[in-house]
């Protein structure tokens, strides 16, 4: 099977053009191409797209660079700007500037523009804006009917009707629609009315049913995808509106906004800087260029759609929506569609191989039908005088041959896939995880390893200051309030105050109730003027805040990680208040004490300070020479569960890694206190583990999918853990994390919560076993009908299921199949061991052809069936006792392994309610005597399944990854104590890896 479908092969991220291509051309059976490929990326539109994203980009990059070098240095030169007249609209508002003239300002970085307006105070009084207070929220409606809204342009949803017709276009259906009206017009004139409408009109009806019921199916579907891309595009952004700070979605800014941005926000709209610090932005997304770009009161110019690279800065919003060169570029961004998941290609290629098969054994009835028809005729000496019957016979057999086609090709099987990944990603929403990627719910059930991350993941991300060292004293939590000030003087008390909040990045905001909130990372929250500010970024592990005295001259204050900053100090306050020299041996004393605090499980902080005479905004913020003042010890306990969850994924054989910035001991206290650290585990300082910079994730990644073949997932929230992300397989991104690290992630976990990245793997495990579940029930069905019909024809010249029961069949099989069996909710069964599914499926074939065989050659005399009418009853019966098989084979594929199939009927209500219409619509005019057989017959499947499910079998070596199963994975802790001494020579164990 491997080699019939390796066309059909492609990677989870970052498929080929070349691979995309090479298995549309194998999969050539397909009944409904539109239909079918409804999920799969257009490649020629993404061409299309890509082509004029990137003619767009180099417009903007000339634009950008060569006309900001003209106004630099070509100061004659006019403006060119034409003049334009304000509409009365705008006049009436009190707006004395037109959206379109703001919109080239900033977009073309016009500079003498800018001052033409009277630079960004001029601008703020036209758009009636406040820099200090903001908009006021009365003005929003008529801001957005003149300045317009920050949406974008979206192709408009599909109708019903749409997927109706998209229905009504399989190639079968159409020849089954024309067979009969065919049929319907030879039996009006032969037959008379009504009798001539039965045959032609019931397929007729049938094929509107099965339109229908796809149609409603796939129209719920689209409901779903159109609720998770609206889901995908609610960013929140801060902004001051009436004077105090709020937060909005991206969607609700309006020109005049006042918005805040820190490191790793993407800008939402086109705007004008205001103030901030060291800020620094990428906008590769629109130029192309990967050098970033200083924004200063300078260089005042924003634009929608580039990222927040370093620095924080508030920005006033100029233009918004399509105004924005943005807007415009979005459009060509998802031309294309998204790119097409490994299981739904190796389920088309599954597909293409069965109707393959289908399609023979199609033409193969047809011709063995029309040969017997042939012989028998010539026999009887009536081969020269045809009849409308003769006519309609060999219609029928051709109707039953394009209906085995109908049957036998699977083409709801790719897209159960789709419907399993819709209901699973629609779940998981609600489970506060965002699935971006429709691939990453799939690739999850495969996971082999998980890095995560400490803070916020494995914790609560609450911080509490449990212990703290100062003046050569170390006091706990309990006592610092009463006994702080009594072991250091009142100077080093005001030291330490400064310290702490002017070495921070939070603010002092006003709440819409008047209260003062605290607006910082949780590691903050606990009268000068602030010169320069360097952010704490996770390279740098440290920050800088350099302010003017008020006695003159100016300090430098630091905080970070505890080694880091230790390393720049040359002096520490004693416990007499004194800044006194720091020697080695005084180091060494301080170092055991963060040691100490790591291993209890405490993240330390170092915060000092330096005194500096003169210095200027463009001077660095000097690197050595600090004061220690204090080492804190700060408690986040670890979340609730997150044991349990850690147990349940070494039970799956997912190995579960803690990658983390924070100190070596730290780092082993919290992995033991979750279980991930065990006796004999190795826990890694330098590279990898404990004190790693986002780099060192990416090399981990990197080595355990290259060098492992491990499929790895692996969370971040940093801008600098986008590369790491991109690189795995599944990138998790943190809910409270940067829109960075969000748009490189496939899977947004918006709780933070490592139990929730556990859901993601049962889901992508549920899918799964869903689709293994529906391949197992559809290639039962699909193997039993093609075979009974094939030899029925060869054997007696006709076929015991006609073409509007084979319709009936195929919807149950396909769509009613497919929302039954693909939506099932994830159990912890299939955490623990994979299941055998063709074992299920050849016992259930062999029961049923021997059932109906024997049915179909020997069926009257067993039934005591006779008259005239025996055969069409027979007929009935063989079909009604095939329909019943597939309702309790449907029933046993809920468990493929426990014999115990009950409690999983009752976990899906969608599963309950279609079996129960299939047997309620199941009507036929059969005696209740022959019903009750019928149903005997098809429940004794039930007792075949449980010996089936009795019999051993010897469980391939294959992972979850080949479709088949999965089991724990060796052991690489040798390789890793190799590669991390190879570079860096540092290798602490026994510990957790």
């Amino acid at each position: 099977m491997e080699n019939l479908l390796k066309d059909f092969e492609v990677p989870p991220k970052k498929a080929s053009e070349e691979a995309l291509r090479r298995w549309r051309k194998a999969a050539w059976v397909v009944k409904n191409p539109v239909r079918r490929y409804r999920f799969v990326a257009d490649l020629d539109k993404r061409n299309e797209g890509e082509a004029k994203r990137l003619k767009i980009q180099e417009r903007l990059r000339v634009c950008l660079y060569v006309h900001k070098a003209a106004l630099t240095f070509i100061d004659a030169v006019p403006s060119g700007r034409e003049e334009y007249t304000l509409p009365e609209e705008f006049k009436r508002a009190r707006f004395l500037i037109h959206p379109d003239e703001l919109a080239s300002v900033v977009g073309q970085h016009d500079f003498r523009r800018l001052k033409t307006h009277g630079h960004l105070d001029g601008i703020c009084k036209q758009i009636r804006s406040s820099l200090s207070e903001g908009i006021i929220t009365d003005d929003l409606s008529v801001r957005q009917k003149l300045f317009g809204f920050n949406k974008y342009e979206e192709k408009p949803s599909r109708t019903f009707l749409m997927f109706f017709f998209d229905a009504l276009r399989d190639l079968t259906l159409i020849i089954l629609i024309i067979c009969a009206v065919v049929s319907i017009t030879v039996g009006l004139a032969t037959d008379g009315w009504p009798e001539g409408l039965y045959d032609g009109l019931g397929i007729v009806l049938c094929i509107l049913l099965v339109v229908i019921v796809t149609a409603v199916s796939d129209y719920k579907q689209s409901l779903q995808f159109r609720d998770l891309d609206n889901e995908k595009k609610k960013i929140l952004v801060q902004v001051t509106r009436d004077g105090y700070r709020q937060t909005i979605f991206i969607h609700d800014l309006v020109v005049g906004d006042v918005v805040h941005l820190s490191i790793g926000d993407q800008v939402p709209a086109d705007g004008l800087f205001i103030s901030g610090y060291s800020l620094s932005i990428d906008e590769s997304s629109l130029t192309g260029e990967s050098e970033p770009v200083n924004v200063s009161t300078e260089k005042p110019f924003l634009l929608a759609g580039t990222k927040v690279q370093d620095g924080s800065a508030k920005m006033l919003v100029t233009s918004v929506g399509m105004k924005t060169e943005w807007g415009r570029l979005t459009e060509t961004l998802n031309q294309g569609g998204e790119d097409e998941t490994p299981l739904q290609v190796k389920l088309n290629g599954v597909a293409t191989i069965i109707g393959k098969i289908g399609l023979g054994f199609a033409i193969l009835t047809f011709l063995v039908l029309l040969a017997r028809f042939l012989i028998g005729k010539a026999v009887h000496g009536g081969i020269l005088h045809w009849s409308f019957n003769d006519a309609l016979s060999i219609l029928n057999y051709f109707s039953i041959s394009v209906t085995i086609i109908v049957v036998a090709v699977p083409e709801g099987l790719p897209l159960a896939v789709t419907l399993s990944l819709a209901f699973a990603m629609k779940k998981l929403m609600n489970d506060k995880a965002l699935v971006r990627h429709l691939s990453a719910c799939e690739t999850m059930g495969s996971a082999s390893s998980i890095c995560t991350d400490k803070t916020g993941t494995l914790t609560t991300n609450h911080m509490v200051v449990n212990k703290i060292w100062i003046c050569d004293v170390i006091k706990s939590s309990m006592d610092v309030c009463k006994d702080l000030s009594s072991v250091m003087s009142e100077t080093v008390l005001n030291i330490l105050i400064q310290c702490i909040f002017q070495n921070t990045s939070s603010e002092v905001c006003r709440s819409k109730e008047g209260k003062m909130t605290i607006l910082g990372s949780p590691t903050e929250r606990s009268g000068c003027e602030i010169i320069k500010v360097e952010p704490f970024n996770s390279v740098r592990k440290k920050m800088f805040v350099l302010v003017s005295l008020k006695e003159g001259g100016f300090r430098a204050f630091c905080k970070g990680a505890s080694e880091t900053v230790l390393q720049m100090c040359d002096r520490f306050v004693d416990n007499a208040g004194n800044c006194v020299p720091l020697s080695e041996n005084k180091a060494n004393e301080i170092m055991d004490v963060v040691n100490s605090f790591a291993c209890g499980a405490l993240r330390t902080l170092c915060i000092a300070f330096k005194d500096i005479e003169r210095t200027s905004k463009d001077d660095d913020i000097p690197a050595n020479g600090y004061t220690l003042v204090a080492v804190f010890g700060i408690k986040d306990p670890v979340r609730p569960g997150v044991k349990e969850a850690v147990e349940t994924c070494i039970s799956a054989g997912i190995t579960v890694r803690m990658v983390t910035g924070d100190n070596i001991n730290t780092a082993k206290a919290i992995a033991k206190e979750c279980g991930i650290l065990t006796d004999g585990g190795l826990a890694i300082e330098g590279p990898v583990m404990a004190r790693s910079s986002p780099t060192d994730k990416h090399l981990l990644v990197n080595h355990l999918r290259k060098m492992y073949g491990e499929v790895v997932a692996v969370t971040g929230d940093g801008t600098n853990d986008a590369p790491a992300l991109h690189e795995a397989d599944i990138g998790l991104a943190m809910g409270t994390g940067t829109e960075v690290a969000k748009e490189n992630a496939d899977v947004i976990i918006m709780v933070d919560n490592f139990t929730t990245i556990i859901n993601v793997a049962k889901w992508g495990r549920a899918v799964y076993r869903n689709i293994q579940k529906f391949v197992q029930f559809q290639l039962t069905v699909n193997i039993v009908a093609l075979i009974l019909n094939f030899v029925s024809a060869c054997v007696t010249g006709t076929t015991p299921l006609t073409a509007v029961q084979l319709l009936w069949v195929n919807m149950i099989m396909d769509t009613l199949g497919a929302l039954a069996l693909a939506t099932e909710p994830p159990n912890e069964e299939m955490m623990r061991k994979p299941p055998i599914m063709w074992r299920n499926i050849l016992g259930q074939v062999v029961y049923q052809l021997v059932v109906l065989g024997v049915l179909m050659f020997d069926g009257k005399r067993l039934l005591n069936i006779s008259g005239s009418d025996a055969s069409s009853i027979l007929n009935t019966f063989i079909f009604n006792t095939f329909v019943f098989c597939q309702v309790f084979n449907e029933i046993n594929s809920l468990e493929m392994e426990s014999i115990n199939v009950f409690p999983g009927i009752f976990r899906s209500w969608m599963f309950v309610a279609i079996i129960s219409s299939t047997v309620v619509f199941q009507h036929s005019t059969l005696s209740w005597q022959l019903w009750l057989v019928s149903v005997l017959i098809g429940s004794v499947s039930m007792i075949a399944a449980v010996i089936l499910k009795c019999i051993p079998v010897e469980r391939g070596n294959r992972s979850l990854g080949d479709g088949n199963g999965y089991q724990p994975l060796p052991p690489v802790q040798k390789e890793f104590e190799h590669l991390v001494e190879t570079k860096t020579g540092r290798c602490t164990k026994p510990d957790s890896f």
